[in-house]
């Protein structure tokens, strides 16, 4: 009896170790998408950040499935994408981010608009998507180094769209300090950024207007340093729209 349990656990070891030393022989996904997610009105990409609370593609894989899970990977900072790992296959693509969604749904759920993209990926395929963002974040002149070593910039922040329904009151309106170009909500220096918040329909008042933001904290250090506006609005997935970053040399 005992020399019996021992063969079945033979076996069963033998069993397993076949089993774990199969190959798994099937080509890596090696087909690209890439593109850029576009304002409709200025032609310019859409100011985005780095990480999960940027702009997202997403894949709907429809040669495998009628309700496929969706398949998700971010956008760069500069609003431009890139992915070189994807499985040939027919997908529908849409981006996600601070503007106004691609499909659009009535209350019960009815498609009234759609501007995603389905295609048949064989190697490469280019995406650009025309959006409408939340809001516009443009520099008036460059930053300025003051006397006391804090740094002054001015910005103009317009409506990006005239869908009624993404025109909440802007909620945050953000200067980030940082040491490095990816500079965001999401990587800023937290002692000499300047984070303003609005209440209700306040903030509003500085729509189309120039306005100054000067740093906190005192002198910035001896270094160079990058500068980016962020606003948001309530709306969606609550994601900044921003400026583009720009360096300065100290002085």
């Amino acid at each position: 009896m005992k020399r019996l349990f021992y063969y079945t656990a033979l076996c069963l070891v033998v069993v397993a170790g076949s089993s774990c030393s199969k190959i798994d022989n099937y080509p890596a996904p090696s087909d690209t998408i890439n593109g850029s997610t576009i304002d409709e009105v200025t032609g310019a990409t859409v100011q985005t950040e780095v990480g999960g609370g940027g702009t997202r593609v997403e894949l709907l894989e429809t040669s495998y499935s009628s309700n496929p899970v969706p398949i998700y990977f971010q956008s760069m900072q500069d609003g431009t994408f890139n992915n070189t790992k994807v499985f040939g296959a027919t997908y529908k693509v849409s981006v996600q981010g601070p503007f106004v969604p691609l499909i659009l749904t009535d209350s019960v759920g009815n498609v009234l608009t759609d501007s995603s993209k389905t295609i048949v990926l064989k190697n490469t395929a280019t995406l650009n998507f025309k959006v409408q963002p939340f809001l516009r974040v443009e520099w008036v002149g460059k930053p300025v180094f003051n006397a006391d070593s804090t740094v002054t910039v001015q910005v103009k922040i317009t409506r990006g769209t005239n869908n009624p329904n993404y025109q909440q009151p802007i909620t945050d309106v953000n200067l980030y300090v940082c040491n490095t170009h990816y500079d965001a909500n999401n990587n800023y220096d937290p002692r000499y950024s300047t984070l303003t918040s609005y209440s209700g329909t306040s903030g509003n008042s500085i729509l189309g207007q120039v306005i100054t933001i000067t740093t906190t904290g005192g002198a910035l250090p001896a270094q160079d340093v990058f500068f980016r506006v962020g606003a948001r609005i309530n709306a969606v997935y609550d994601e900044y729209n921003y400026s583009t970053p720009v360096g300065l040399t100290y002085p």
